[in-house]
């Protein structure tokens, strides 16, 4: 079998308000932090809650929607595929960093007022 799939599920909690870039086509796009939890064993065997965090690209009408609705601390449920790159830094060091480009999101829980 020769399918390759690049997909992926995340449920978790925004680490800061979405950061919205508009271009001058009208289009925008928002980045942001998602958190998810998940249990592990310490070396004593005691469970250890630990935090992922995960780079969020959300475009279209899906970033006009987390602008106005998404702030942190909200509950989203996003599915999308995994995007790595790399850039320089400040100091000119090439750096990867790896990001989910969204290509469904669900707002969990009830609507904030921002």
């Amino acid at each position: 079998m020769n399918t390759v799939v690049n997909s992926v599920r995340l449920l978790g909690n925004l680490g800061k308000d979405p950061i919205i870039k508009s271009f001058s086509n009208g289009g925008k796009v928002a980045n942001c932090t998602l958190a998810t939890p998940h249990l592990s064993r310490d070396k004593d065997g005691n469970k250890v809650e630990e935090t992922d965090w995960h780079l969020i690209v959300i475009r279209g009408k899906m970033a006009e929607v987390a602008e106005k609705y998404l702030t942190k601390g909200s509950q989203i449920a996003v599915e999308g595929s995994l995007r790595s790159r790399k850039y320089n830094d400040s100091d000119g060091n090439e750096r990867y960093i790896t990001e989910v480009i969204v290509s469904d999101m669900q707002m969990l829980g009830g609507k904030k007022d921002k």
